[in-house]
């Protein structure tokens, strides 16, 4: 049978074994908002669990905005006008609102990528920043959690007169879903905050997965954070396959954020009755499969499915490299993954590991002089490495599944250093797990991978 993947900006055809393939799991039929612009607006006037939005903007002397950074199709040019022109309406002057990209640990939105998240018009006729989540100077410290996590929100945000934030609601590998208070932790926090927030205390709990809340220590502690930072209203959409929007929700933080969920979680479950020998996936395509670091989420949205000791073909475009220098620097240091876990975990000081096996390359390797990872500590909060998170996450899915990746972005060299096994073609892959599992394995397909939520049921 032949399959169109999510695959870059263009997509990927391939065929599979029709006689294998037992599933191809793909969003719930929804009929797609039919006026999106009309459908914010009224929830702009009438939101769930509070006051309309110009209600709230009337006598206010600032509003910041927060919305999501590239690695999210959040429709802004959709989204943010009918926000801003309210704000306007209501008394806000234009040189008095910021739209701050919440882009947590990721690098800033520049130029043209700036341009691409909210139209060349509003981004010429409205302050658009980007949250520095590594400046610390540019937070204010709020407090501590129960939890004794350290709360350090962008400063901007936190001087505003009006506190709003948009985003995109789907599910979410650690946090359950995305949205709602996300935007706020880990999208405006402090690597202060967030080291605490994706330290292994919460990753490792059972509950920080896909589509759970109730119980998940991820979902409750960015919850914590964004109650102690404040947030006046929000507006966060669903999407379809086609990246049309699905449903509009608008007001309270968490009251918003709950009825989205529960439309979402509709919308994007789709179950197989028991587990197959190998799933073939993808990272949902541009934007989010640019970096082999955003990939890591299609890896895992497939263990829920896939058998112990199978296999998960992932199939993501990886254009801009691996990942941050920090993430890449954590390849260097540990040459396995149990080395990486015992670190996390137990606390004893890691060893010489022959570091120079790994060297600067034409994919993005860096040597590890040029990254800041202590080495002989262990990875406890005073040595914690940026997006040492991923890894953690990653080390799930490969401890469960044997995993495959097809791309055009790395070497199949630097594939190998990344713990994954390289391969030619999702055909290749596909051919060569049937000879592991035998010619009648089952095949589950996830063509839109993280974006849909696979369940067993």
């Amino acid at each position: 049978m032949r399959v169109h993947l999510e695959y870059g900006r263009t997509g990927l055809d391939v065929e599979l074994p029709d006689r294998n393939v037992a599933h191809c799991l793909q969003y719930r039929p929804a009929d797609p908002v039919p006026d999106p612009v009309a459908a914010l607006h009224e929830c702009l006037a009438c939101p769930g669990g509070a006051p309309p939005l110009a209600e709230l903007a009337r006598g206010r002397r600032s509003a910041c905005v927060a919305i999501c950074d590239i690695t999210r199709p959040v429709p802004n040019r959709v989204l943010l006008p009918p926000i801003l022109e309210t704000l306007e309406a209501a008394g806000i002057p234009r040189d008095q609102i910021l739209v701050l990209v919440a882009t947590g640990m990721h690098r800033p939105n520049l130029g043209e990528e700036l341009v691409e998240i909210v139209g060349r018009d509003l981004a010429g006729r409205y302050r658009v920043e980007n949250h520095h989540g590594q400046e610390l100077g540019e937070h204010v410290f709020l407090g501590k959690t129960s939890r004794g996590t350290p709360v350090w929100i962008d400063a901007r945000y936190v001087a505003a007169d009006l506190k709003i934030t948009t985003g995109l609601i789907e599910p979410h590998f650690m946090a359950g879903f995305s949205g709602g208070r996300k935007l706020i932790c880990p999208g405006l926090a402090a690597f202060e905050t967030i080291k605490h927030w994706h330290g292994p205390d919460f990753l490792e709990h059972p509950s920080a997965r896909c589509g759970c809340l109730a119980g998940n220590p991820v979902h409750e502690e960015s919850t914590a954070v964004a109650r102690l930072a404040g947030c006046d209203f929000i507006v966060n959409v669903v999407i379809d396959a086609g990246r049309q929007v699905l449903h509009v929700v608008g007001g309270d933080l968490e009251a918003a954020f709950e009825e989205g969920v529960a439309f979402a979680r509709r919308a994007v479950t789709a179950t197989v009755p028991q587990p197959v020998d190998i799933v073939v996936t993808t990272s949902a395509g541009y934007p989010l499969d640019t970096t082999y670091y955003q990939s890591v989420k299609g890896m895992v949205g497939a263990m829920p499915i896939v058998k112990p000791g199978g296999t998960i073909i992932l199939a993501a475009s990886m254009g801009d490299g691996i990942g941050s220098p920090e993430f890449r620097g954590l390849y260097h240091t540990y040459p396995t993954l149990d080395a990486f876990m015992t670190a996390l975990l137990s606390g004893r000081p890691r060893t010489s590991w022959g570091l120079s096996q790994f060297s600067s390359d034409e994919n993005g390797t860096v040597p590890l002089a040029k990254v800041e990872v202590v080495a002989g500590r262990p990875l406890g909060k005073q040595n914690f490495v940026m997006d040492q998170w991923q890894l953690e996450e990653f080390a799930k899915a490969r401890r469960h599944a044997r995993i495959k990746v097809f791309t055009d972005g790395l070497s199949a060299e630097t594939l190998r250093r990344l713990f994954v096994e390289p391969a030619a073609s999702v055909e290749a892959a596909v051919a060569d797990a049937l000879q592991d599992h035998g010619a009648g394995a089952t095949i589950a397909v996830i063509p839109k991978g993280p974006y849909v939520m696979a369940e067993l049921g």
